[in-house]
């Protein structure tokens, strides 16, 4: 009997440790002891079959785009975004706060329909809505303004399922109904208040988009 309660005992111990093992971020969300402990993922049963594909490829889409990019002369431009463009780079705790950010786009590699590998776009505004469980993301600006929902995925990202909004619309589509307007991709953070969204073999022009997000002052 007391062999079997000091292995009940060592049992509850490590249980007790692996709980406490988690990292905070500038959220002070648990981050969870294992960074590749899966969530509740909601995502699975909206995505296409198509984002499905492209978020499972996520990580080597990045790597493409940033070979291709330095590739094509622009090496020392990726080297100066740092982290931004780290394809490893994502800390635990992704979940950003809801609020207004500065936003910009960065693209990486070509996939033939325009010679440039390398395009850094200026800031814009965007934001973002605490719906709950996920959080609704908006780039206010411009002509060619994601729209779309963050999915807790697991203790290291967040998924986006979006659309495409162009021009004077002033109504996104649906998600799911036209596949040239439908957005995919991985939400990370990269600092202490810093985020980075990474789209994955976008339909036109580049290999990888990357969304960088800092809270406003």
């Amino acid at each position: 009997m007391g062999r079997v309660l000091a292995i009940i005992s060592a049992i509850t111990a490590a249980l007790l440790t692996a709980s406490c093992a988690y990292t905070t971020g500038v959220t002070g969300t648990p981050a969870g002891a294992n960074p590749d402990q899966e969530l509740p993922t909601i995502w699975r049963s909206i995505a296409t079959q198509d984002d499905r594909r492209r978020i499972s490829n996520a990580r080597r889409s990045f790597r493409e785009g940033v070979a291709d990019a330095s590739a094509g002369g622009h090496a020392h431009e990726v080297a100066q975004e740092g982290v931004l463009l780290q394809p490893d780079a994502g800390l635990a705790d992704p979940r950003p706060p809801a609020g207004y950010y500065r936003c910009r786009f960065v693209k990486l590699g070509s996939q033939g329909s325009v010679p440039l590998s390398f395009v850094a776009y200026p800031w814009f505004r965007c934001r973002i809505d605490d719906q709950g469980e996920t959080l609704r993301f908006e780039k206010l600006t411009g002509s060619q303004r994601p729209s779309g929902t963050f999915y807790p995925d697991n203790r290291l990202r967040m998924v986006f399922l979006g659309v495409l909004v162009l021009g004077d619309e002033t109504r996104a589509h649906v998600y799911g109904r036209d596949a040239t307007r439908d957005m995919s991709g991985i939400l990370e953070r990269i600092g202490d208040a810093r985020w980075r969204l990474v789209l994955p073999y976008p339909r036109f022009e580049s290999l990888v988009d990357v969304i960088e997000l800092v809270p406003e002052d």
